[in-house]
């Protein structure tokens, strides 16, 4: 049989809403229209794909199984059309981790590729971004990828960044003066999370690896709530990437982590079955800002990475791309020497 996309659509439309009168509203119809074409797809196909009740809709098992390949059929169907048409919709990108200033290195990378039509979106974290890859909403994501988060599968990603992470402590603290520190030389202060921990693995594997029990974590109100939380606290810290920038006035101080420096690993995650023509193109652009920029050196005697980072990163090499054709899986190069 042949799939008619609009059925398809509909189908989809009605389990990313999780109602039909939503997904009506967001296909501009009625929801009489909506019902009518999902149970069209399901005469088609022989099966039920959804069941509702009084909490809302459900897939069937069978609505699961066609959930995947049926957001495929769409992305497939609108790239065909924009290439009849010959048009090319921009890539997406959503990026996450904004207290770190994502945006810092997808800027500098797209220097490196300045034809490249990009539309860039904020990710709320991980999760988030990989539902929408995996809804085909978006081409890529950008931020930090923590173990196992990236499941097997459809969906694949590399790191394109390694940046030193600094202390930041209020200035009655009484290591504020140091020109550098240890990690170790904060055991004894408490470590202040921006966000719930549950969602900053980073952080937590830093204060488990360098023994520092004491920990504040607080709702995420913004950078600058942030950074007043940690001035407030007479022994508080944080952790920021090197070259985050800080606001003017600020009464904080940065102080070098060494011995080992700590680095904050930037991934840019795609799925394995997007076929987006400047796809690889964007990959070249994070690879040459890493060359030119230095991004992927790493010293394992020197630096610090949680353990699951460290694996890719002594594997790392500054290939000129490595990007993988479409429907193929990225192989890290051999190892090369670091700075």
């Amino acid at each position: 049989m042949d799939l008619d996309l609009v059925l398809v659509r509909a189908f989809v439309t009605v389990v990313d809403q999780a109602h039909f009168g939503r997904a009506a509203e967001a296909l501009s119809v009625s929801q009489q229209a909506v019902s009518k074409r999902v149970a069209r797809l399901e005469a088609q196909l022989g099966a039920r794909l959804l069941t509702r009740d009084a909490s809302g809709v459900t897939l069937t098992a069978a609505g699961r199984r066609f959930l995947g390949p049926a957001r495929m059929a769409l992305a497939a169907g609108d790239l065909a059309t924009a290439a009849a048409r010959r048009e090319e919709r921009p890539l997406r990108i959503d990026v996450w981790g904004h207290l770190f200033a994502p945006m810092r290195t997808v800027q500098q990378a797209l220097q490196h590729a300045p034809g490249l039509d990009v539309e860039l979106g904020p990710g709320r974290d991980l999760p988030a971004v990989i539902s929408a890859l995996s809804r085909g909403e978006i081409d890529a994501g950008f931020g930090r990828v923590h173990p196992a988060g990236v499941p097997d599968g459809d969906l694949a990603h590399r790191l394109v960044r390694l940046e030193p992470v600094d202390a930041i402590l209020g200035p009655g603290h009484p290591l504020a003066g140091r020109d550098e520190l240890r990690p170790a030389d904060l055991r004894g202060s408490t470590l202040v999370f921006p966000a719930a921990a549950s969602r900053l693995d980073f952080l937590v594997r830093f204060a488990d690896q360098f023994g520092i029990p004491d920990r504040s974590e607080g709702p995420n109100l913004g950078f600058a709530h942030f950074i007043d939380r940690v001035c407030a606290g007479p022994r508080s810290f944080s952790l920021l990437p090197a070259d985050v920038p800080l606001p003017a006035g600020t009464a904080i101080r940065t102080v070098p982590l060494v011995d080992p420096t700590p680095l904050y690993a930037w991934s840019l995650s795609w799925r394995r079955d997007d076929h987006h023509p400047r796809l690889p193109e964007l990959a070249e652009a994070f690879a040459a800002a890493g060359r030119a920029s230095r991004w992927l050196e790493y010293r394992p005697s020197a630096d610090w990475l949680p353990d699951p980072d460290r694996a890719q990163a002594r594997s790392l090499s500054s290939e000129r791309t490595g990007f993988p054709p479409p429907g193929k899986p990225f192989r890290p190069p051999a190892q090369q020497p670091g700075r």
